[in-house]
């Protein structure tokens, strides 16, 4: 298997840098800059995770979260305290899509939105919830079939 790694559309790459440092504790691994001294691409690591970040390139469909309207994947990450890292996060400049609370297949969770709009979640487990329990809350929500 090989490893994961992300490959996000920002709107501003320097800004987008400073977000994932502070935001979510990302280290910067290396720089690709233009001939003009932009950053072409930005590497970065956030816990093992793998990730670039490069601008919207014109005429191609690459394209932020934001500027569509739109956010087609939600990444998740494991964390001690999920309310922590929710307050790390605003801090440095995202928005709250849901906040943290308790979900019925047993973590606390909450979501982000970056400065860029990829949505960002905070998984806390709190307990192992058997599998027929969940799908009981589930056959409830959206009634049994």
């Amino acid at each position: 298997m090989t490893d994961f790694a992300l490959h996000l559309v920002v709107e501003d790459v320097p800004a987008a840098v400073d977000f994932y440092k502070r935001g979510l504790g990302a280290q910067v691994t290396r720089m690709l800059h233009l001939p003009d001294g932009s950053i072409a691409t930005a590497e970065l690591t956030v816990d093992g995770l793998q990730m670039a970040l490069a601008a919207p390139v014109p005429g191609t469909s690459l394209a932020t979260p934001r500027s569509t309207g739109t956010s087609v994947a939600a990444y998740r990450f494991i964390v001690q305290d999920a309310d922590a890292a929710m307050d790390r996060a605003v801090s440095a400049g995202a928005t709250v899509h849901s906040p943290a609370q308790d979900a019925f297949w047993g973590v606390r969770t909450g979501e982000v939105l970056d400065p860029s709009g990829h949505r960002w979640a905070f998984d806390q487990p709190l307990r192992e919830i058997p599998v027929e329990e969940i799908e009981a809350q589930l056959a409830a929500m959206f009634g049994s079939a």
